[in-house]
């Protein structure tokens, strides 16, 4: 029997899917931020969704710590291009490693609930973020250091390894301590080694290699 009702779409139910997904990660981020033990059943009641909802998008804890980090790193990553519209290179750069490191120290909570998720016991805030977020935000360092280096407002041939390598020491700082002062301190070191040599410095030139 022909029909002349309009075909049905399943628009809005990839909507309502997608909604339920992002309120899941919304609250995820918030509850194991706060603590890494809480139970996805809460997560779940919380978020607004049913057990089965839940588990369709997020079949276990690690899946959902994994996707809740990998989302946050991003948002990370995706300041430095922004940043580099309103400041200069150097202001973008400085101030996006300001924002690494408030990621970094409020966070901790979410590393932890990234160890007990893996259950290694050998993961660490910064293996975490070079695990999950190398790919980006590698290429946010390169676009600040590209940006700083054709400004001559660092030396030249600095990598995103070399940086990431420099400021491994946020992820020794305590959260819970004064990390603000620590944090800038030590980026401050990392800021006046990459100016050491800039060609817009004034500095002598530093070795090649």
């Amino acid at each position: 029997m022909r029909s002349d009702a309009p075909p049905r779409s399943d628009a809005p139910l990839r909507s309502d899917a997608q909604r339920n997904r992002e309120r899941i990660l919304e609250v995820a981020h918030a509850e194991l931020t706060r603590s890494a033990d809480t139970p996805l059943s809460g997560i779940a009641k919380k978020a607004g969704v049913g057990q089965g909802t839940f588990y369709r998008n997020f079949p276990n804890r690690e899946a959902l710590v994994l996707e809740v980090y990998r989302y946050e790193v991003q948002q990370v990553a995706d300041t430095a291009a922004q940043l580099l519209q309103t400041r200069t290179p150097e202001q973008a750069l400085r101030e996006w490693m300001d924002r690494l490191a408030q990621y970094a120290m409020a966070k901790a909570g979410l590393a932890d609930a990234l160890r007990t998720a893996t259950s290694t016991g050998r993961e660490t805030p910064r293996g975490t973020l070079t695990r999950l977020g190398h790919g980006s935000v590698s290429s946010a360092v390169a676009l600040l250091l590209k940006a700083n280096e054709e400004a001559g407002t660092i030396r030249p041939g600095v990598t995103p390894d070399d940086f990431v390598l420099a400021i491994a020491g946020l992820w020794q700082i305590d959260p819970h301590g004064d990390w603000q002062s620590r944090a800038g301190r030590l980026l401050d070191l990392v800021m006046d080694g990459l100016r050491a040599g800039a060609p817009g410095s004034g500095a002598p030139a530093a070795p090649e290699s």
